[in-house]
């Protein structure tokens, strides 16, 4: 979202800090272009290129050099990998990131219900489609499992220690320790920690991505119900801990494997079920980048961006 008005950030940051208010969220900012998207992940190159993967077939892409118009390009797989036949055909929930000189991208290939499913890796020189080489699968679940192998966000620490979080409804928010040289699970420690759950009511949480901000480790996740439109109840939720694996709690101390969450944006006017989010730092700040349902256009998910505030200590999107 680019600023128009020095005036309109603290009023519209203002509003944000008051529960019930119609201003209680923010419109996106302005993109133009091909903005339809799902579960967007967007990075900055070197050379000042956002390019963005979404859901769906080989990765679908799009780039911008200003953040607000964007176009389309070939999918991140020009020729998709022989192993996704076994989970589906086409691939979901992408996390690009920059590591050690390359771009990495960990993605999902599922069905929608289902958790036989799996996380996939690929890397490339150059971040753009056509260039990404397939590394195989980094993590499964199948339909024995607890939980589901899908949505997966690396998280690199301080301290050199890398991190999967993954998951999507069942038992919830998972989260893993990756070796950083075969950037798969860590040997060493196999355990598969919880982060987030619903134990009573719906299950509906997924699409976690981590940040770290101020000493906290911050956990956004997408909570109720995507996919459906205009009847879509998506909406972003986080907690904060001392501790990458938690317990992560929210705003008012209720721990995130327990129903908690201090919501982020939720659907308000034509900006019908924010989700499927990631997080990005840019050269003014914090991103949260998400896709919403158009409610003044049939329900097309379309991207949106926004900057984050974090002056109280809890990101404040506007």
């Amino acid at each position: 979202m680019r600023r128009t008005s020095l005036l309109a950030v603290p009023v519209a940051f203002l509003l944000a800090l008051i529960p019930g208010t119609a201003s209680a969220y923010p419109n996106p900012g302005t993109v133009t272009g091909a903005t339809t998207i799902h579960d967007p992940t967007m990075i900055r190159t070197s050379a000042g290129r956002y390019l963005l993967y979404g859901t769906g077939g080989g990765l679908g892409y799009r780039t911008s050099t200003d953040r607000i118009a964007f176009t389309a390009g070939g999918d991140a797989f020009s020729a998709k990998p022989g192993w996704w036949s076994s989970y589906a055909t086409e691939a979901w929930a992408p996390d690009i990131s920059y590591q050690g000189g390359k771009y990495l991208m960990y993605y999902a290939v599922s069905t929608f219900g289902s958790n036989k499913s799996a996380i996939g890796l690929a890397t490339s020189g150059t971040g753009l489609p056509g260039s990404w080489s397939d590394q195989g699968t980094v993590y499964t679940s199948t339909t024995a499992s607890d939980y589901n192998a899908i949505d997966p966000n690396l998280f690199v620490d301080g301290d050199g220690k890398w991190w999967l979080s993954f998951g999507s409804w069942w038992t919830g928010l998972k989260m893993i320790q990756l070796n950083p040289s075969t950037r798969k699970q860590l040997s060493t420690n196999t355990t598969r920690y919880s982060i987030a759950s619903r134990p009573t009511g719906t299950k509906a949480v997924e699409a976690p991505y981590i940040v770290k901000r101020n000493g906290y480790y911050y956990l956004f996740a997408s909570y109720d119900t995507c996919c459906a439109g205009t009847s879509s109840t998506y909406k972003v939720k986080v907690g904060r801990a001392t501790s990458v694996t938690g317990p992560y709690v929210d705003k008012n101390g209720v721990s995130m494997t327990n129903n908690g969450g201090t919501p982020v944006l939720e659907s308000h006017g034509r900006y019908i079920g924010p989700g499927g989010q990631s997080i990005m730092n840019d050269s003014d700040g914090d991103l949260i980048v998400y896709h919403y349902y158009d409610g003044n256009d049939n329900g097309t998910p379309k991207l949106g961006i926004n900057l984050l505030n974090w002056s109280t200590g809890w990101p404040v999107a506007y």
